[in-house]
């Protein structure tokens, strides 16, 4: 019933550039703060502690090590978010919105054609991310609940069970919507950043050698004269920019200069100031080096600390757990996934979701990782591979955009994305040591989506070429039925199709069960472009056949929700009869069954079938009212 598209390359993009029309920029300045900024704001919360704890267990803790590692912690933040993603990568947008689906998706229209390589590239991405969606939650809500530990030792053993009552909470309300809690996000994180500025601010003079940091000279001198301590250290500092993707990803909701105005006025010299805070402390104060966050508030402000970083770390959560519903409807609407139930949350925001399926895979994920790894220093071996492998895959994704569609010469397209790729590709092996600790995790949860997807695309193409093969080209029906004359019925009668060009399952089991043919027919397919919206003066192509066979084409970008009944209102005001009350839709509910003979492996045949029992209904996916829809089923084998 929909099939992925290509779209030209040259078409405007006004429509994108005017979904921010109504708010002020510092609204949307404030809203990024809230939403993009969450993840990578908690950072703090474990980074430098996480890096320093080499240094500690070799017995190498040293004034060098403190200033080095701080020293790659601003090299990340400034060169991989700062350049590589505030600067040059939201550059590189598909009208209006970012991520590695719609990266993907502008790869391949610059190519022209969907490539084997870029697909699996995009494929690689988003899977990638499911991994940061249930890590993610789990390193940030167990690090600040920690912090009790440092107030009051009343807590001891309780961190699990109240982080496990948080997420739960956090998954619970994700039916009811994020608009009247999103509206506090803003707020609540610019008092986050401005406070943990502030607290690290006012360490900086317990020991002023830490602004040596700022020598890029310091990191560079440490990695290199210690060996793999260094290289493991570089793995680490890695947690300080886990969110990067974020900005890149969330552009379509808040805009270009948004993002970039609240990061470099207030995001990183506020994160730049904790990391020296927190480094200054620990030189005058060695032994804060076990939990330097929250040791930076003197000892009536710990608690206050300790709450407002909860509040933060379920917001950062938050926004991976929304971003993990675009995504995931992004792969639906571009063919990677089985139709699901996609619940809209708000009247108002087009963009603001909830899967329940998703949900509740992202609740368990959660669970279990909180379960298995009991603290954020163990979680934290889990954490990297997952950010620096989609890292990886969209500065490849890059490099296409860079020398297909800005038309850059193929040397400096090389010379340019292979200083990005040399970072990524370095913080991807240095994370890459911890496998065995916990960066199982994120690959495996990385390769399980990956078959997912691999699995629905090749088996919808292959069930695709076999009703091909055993279809009737409609050109040839028609004269057919011209011919044999069956009854005919007042109304319109929409046949759903992946393909307009032969008949639908639905037609041929009406004509050949009901005897009976509707007076006006109407095959209608809808495609999903390579763009994130389509603008109602392109949303149909309408193609008439004969007098009573026409077949329409609805056009739907990745991020929209189609929704049939309003296309059709568009193509009746645009002349074409159909009213709604006539109006019968016959859908093909086919259901796949294994067999001995599929063109798949045994495993590879019995996922597929299993993944389309877990598909929503066409009506449902596609907004039709259940009163007028007939739907005929069919057994089928790939």
């Amino acid at each position: 019933m929909t099939e992925h598209a290509q779209v030209d390359a040259d078409d405007s993009e006004s429509d994108v550039q005017s979904q921010h029309a109504g708010h002020s920029t510092p609204a949307l300045i404030l809203g990024s703060i809230g939403v993009v900024y969450g993840d990578i704001g908690t950072s703090p919360l474990y980074a430098l502690r996480e890096s320093l704890s080499h240094s500690v267990k070799a017995d190498l803790f040293t004034e060098q090590a403190v200033i080095g590692a701080i020293s790659l912690l601003i090299f990340a933040l400034i060169f991989t978010v700062t350049i590589k993603y505030v600067l040059f990568l939201m550059r590189a947008d598909n009208r209006g919105e970012g991520g590695t689906l719609s990266l993907m998706a502008l790869a391949e229209s610059a190519v022209g054609d969907r490539s084997l390589v870029i697909f699996l590239l995009g494929v690689a991405g988003a899977a990638l991310f499911s991994g940061d969606a249930i890590i993610t939650p789990a390193i940030s809500v167990l690090s600040a609940i920690e912090g009790l530990d440092l107030v009051t030792h009343r807590f001891d053993g309780y961190a699990i069970p109240i982080t496990l009552a948080i997420l739960i909470t956090l998954f619970w309300v994700q039916s009811r919507g994020t608009a009247r809690v999103a509206a506090l996000f803003g707020p609540i994180m610019v008092i986050f950043f401005a406070v943990i500025g502030a607290l690290g601010a006012l360490h900086i003079g317990d020991a002023p050698q830490v602004l040596w940091a700022f020598d890029p000279r310091s990191g560079v001198d440490f990695l290199l004269t210690h060996g793999w301590l260094g290289f493991a250290v570089l793995g680490s500092v890695f947690l300080g920019v886990t969110g990067a993707e974020a900005l890149y990803a969330d552009m379509g909701h808040f805009g270009r200069f948004p993002i970039q105005a609240a990061w470099l006025g207030f995001v990183l010299p506020a994160l730049l100031l904790n990391y020296l805070g927190q480094g200054a402390l620990i030189l005058s104060r060695p032994e804060a080096v076990d939990n330097p966050f929250f040791l930076l508030a003197p000892d009536w402000a710990l608690l206050p600390l300790v709450l407002l970083s909860t509040v933060a770390t379920v917001i950062a959560s938050q926004a991976v757990i929304t971003g993990a519903f675009s995504i995931v409807r992004q792969a639906i609407q571009l063919g990677l996934l089985p139709r699901l139930d996609i619940i809209h949350t708000s009247e108002a925001q087009e963009g603001q979701i909830y899967i329940p399926r998703v949900n509740r895979l992202l609740l368990l994920g959660v669970l279990l990782l909180v379960v298995v790894f009991r603290s954020s220093s163990a979680l934290a071996s889990a954490y990297g591979i997952a950010v620096t492998g989609t890292m990886v895959v969209t500065t490849a994704l890059a490099f296409i955009v860079v020398w297909r569609r800005w038309k850059w010469p193929l040397p400096l397209s090389v010379a340019f994305i292979a200083s990005f790729l040399a970072v990524d590709v370095a913080f991807l092996a240095a994370n890459l040591l911890k496998v065995v600790d916990g960066g199982w995790v994120p690959l495996t949860l990385g390769a399980f989506a990956m078959v997912v997807m691999w699995t629905w695309v090749r088996g919808s193409w292959l069930l695709n070429e076999k009703t091909r093969a055993d279809s009737i080209p409609v050109a040839e029906l028609i004269p057919m039925l011209e011919k044999s004359q069956p009854m005919r019925a007042p109304g319109t009668a929409v046949f759903l199709t992946n393909d307009p060009q032969i008949a639908p399952a639905s037609l041929m089991h009406n004509i050949k069960h009901n005897k009976v043919l509707h007076q006006r027919v109407l095959l209608l397919c809808v495609r999903t472009e390579n763009r994130p919206r389509v603008r109602l003066e392109k949303r149909f192509e309408i193609e008439r056949l004969s007098e009573d066979f026409s077949v329409a084409t609805l056009h739907f970008g990745f991020m929209e929700s189609p929704n049939v009944p309003r296309a059709l209102a568009l193509m009746r005001k645009a002349g074409f009869v159909c009213d709604m009350m006539t109006t019968s839709f016959f859908v093909g509910r086919r259901v796949v069954k294994e067999s001995p003979s599929s063109r798949m492996p045994a495993w590879q045949d019995a996922l597929y079938v299993a993944l389309t029992r877990q598909a929503s209904s066409a009506p449902d996916f596609f907004s039709i009212p259940p009163d007028r829809v007939v739907e005929l089923g069919a057994q089928v084998t790939i």
